[in-house]
């Protein structure tokens, strides 16, 4: 599913007590008369399918020139790659989506793997090397795609290092060969995409969480990651001392496993954070503790822990808008939300 959201405003007040009422009233009129008029207070939201086979696991897009392309993990152990193009394109005429879904919903992947032969969730695009492609599968094998003239050529030769599933990858944004994944077995590893795959492992951090690592991302500012486990546990690591098998920082607050992590595009200390108690927490690492101010009345909660948002069920991921600052997507069984805060 492909979504065009417009119109987006500020989330409008109740009424709050009787002295209100009368002042409410008439701005309620005025919004009544906005939507009847189609103001730009009248939120659009508009979207267009694609008939997928199997259950999304998870969904990497990248763009090729004028194409933007969408790498698709499925249930049924296939990869998928999809020209979402002109789709995206059809948004911005809404009236001709039901006419354009009917010839297009059937629309053919430019390409499928099934040699995983087992369901995955990891998946990265290179920015550096157009189309290139890694896939990593519950099986604890990571593949490498190379694009070619009018395809993918996959590498028949998987990735050797991790003992269990393959949870997350990220490339590097420094390095175009340089790649780091997290797995179930609890480990982070750091990996030479230009090396024989037996031997392309070269850091490692054992026992990097008390359980399952199911999710990492790297700075684009510093040479820090960031990683999230089933243990709850937020973990910043410091790549200049990775050899140490020691994170720098430890944040403890959310009460079920961490479902995914980002570091904010736009501010190279502040992260967002989602799991499964149902939270999404916005955190800046820059903050310290002011020893000197009176004890607060929740003194078991970080001082980094900036924002915290609630109201979703079963969250999944949760990203920065590339754009606009400060803006979060976050997307749960329950629906998706879209919202901004005052502190970041």
């Amino acid at each position: 599913m492909l979504m065009k959201m417009s119109n987006m405003h500020k989330t409008q007040k109740e009424e709050k007590d009787d002295e209100e009422e009368s002042e409410e009233e008439e701005e309620d009129d005025d919004d009544d008369d906005n939507v009847e008029t189609g103001s730009s207070k009248t939120p659009k939201l508009h979207q267009t399918l694609i008939k997928h086979n199997g259950c999304v696991n998870r969904i990497k897009s990248t763009k090729i020139n004028d194409h933007i392309l969408s790498a698709s993990w499925s249930e049924q152990g296939v990869v998928y790659i999809y020209d979402v193009t002109s789709h995206l394109s059809i948004l911005d005429t809404p009236d001709r989506i039901p006419e354009f879904e009917t010839t297009n919903m059937q629309t053919a992947s430019l390409f499928a793997f099934d040699g995983h032969r087992i369901e995955g969730y990891a998946l990265a695009w290179s920015k550096y090397e157009l189309g290139r492609l890694l896939s990593g599968d519950c099986n604890k094998n990571i593949y490498m795609w190379q694009p070619t003239e009018s395809s993918w050529k996959v590498d028949s030769r998987p990735f050797e290092g991790h003992t269990a599933s393959v949870e997350d990858i990220k490339w590097s944004p420094k390095e175009s060969n340089v790649f780091m994944t997290c797995s179930v077995d609890k480990t982070l590893r750091v990996w030479d995409a230009r090396a024989d795959p037996s031997k392309a492992c070269k850091l490692v951090a054992t026992d990097a969480h008390l359980r399952d690592v199911n999710v990492i991302d790297w700075s684009e500012f510093e040479p820090l990651v960031i990683s999230g486990g089933d243990d709850g546990l937020i973990k910043i690591w410091d790549l200049r001392m990775f050899t140490r098998g020691k994170e720098v920082a430890v944040f403890e607050h959310h009460k079920g496993p961490i479902s995914s992590v980002e570091w904010n595009p736009m501010d190279s200390s502040v992260f967002v954070v989602s799991g499964a108690d149902d939270q999404v927490t916005i955190w800046d690492v820059a903050v310290e503790r002011d020893e000197t101010a009176e004890e607060e009345e929740e003194p078991d909660v970080p001082p980094q822990l900036l924002f915290m948002h609630l109201g979703q069920k079963d969250i999944k991921e949760v990203h920065w808008h590339p754009q606009i600052p400060g803006l979060v997507f976050s997307t749960a069984q329950s629906g998706f939300n879209v919202f901004r805060t005052i502190s970041v």
